[in-house]
Parts: C-alpha cells; structure tokens; sequence
C-alpha cells in the first residue's frame, strides 16, 4: 500500500510544473467534399508536429464532438499559430481551442 500524499508533496510537484499548451479539436462540419483527403493530411501534419518533438501527446478522440486532444511542447502563440495553419483547421472540417496549461516533464502514458 502505498502512503499518503501530504501538502508538502503536493507543493514539492507543484514546483516542478513546465508550461505546455493544449489543443483541443473539435468536429465542425465534418461531412464536406474534401473531409477525406483533409482528414488524411491533418493525420500525416499531427503525426509530423509530434516526431519533431512539438507535441509530446497526441489522443485521437473517438466522439462526435471533440475529434482529439494534443499537449504541445511549445509556447502558446506558436501553438496557436500552428493549429490554426491544420488543413481541418482551414477548411472549417474541425474547430481548435488552444489553453495555456501546466505539467510536470516525464509524466507518460503507462
């Protein structure tokens, strides 16, 4: 069993938390002509943006509201900047919000 968290272990992490941003992908009209061949580059871009190392999270979401999530690596304009240039983006396919958040470096999927 493990032991309690205290404050004091909470303060302790607390001062170790980088600032990343997080992406939040919305579907919006979904359904238009080109939402394939879109579809297709948006997955080749976000497979790219993370072997560069910008984002170091990336989760598909199987919904019909929110298409998936991202926690990117860099400041929050660049991250804004670069969401706003995905083809989904673009073309109205998808919708993008963009937050400031907080983590903590060598947290990973299990």
């Amino acid at each position: 069993m493990s032991t309690q968290v205290t404050d004091d272990d909470v303060r302790a992490l607390a001062t170790t938390a980088r600032p990343y941003s997080l992406a939040v992908l919305r579907w919006a009209r979904r359904h238009q002509r080109t939402a394939v061949e879109k579809g297709e580059a948006h997955q080749r871009r976000m497979v790219q943006l993370r072997r560069d190392g910008k984002i170091a999270i990336l989760c598909p979401v199987e919904s019909d509201i929110i298409c998936g999530v991202a926690i990117l690596t860099i400041p929050l304009e660049e991250a804004i900047a670069i969401m706003d240039g995905d083809p989904c983006v673009q073309s109205g396919i998808m919708t993008v919000q963009v937050l400031p958040c907080q983590s903590f470096a060598g947290d990973a999927l299990p």
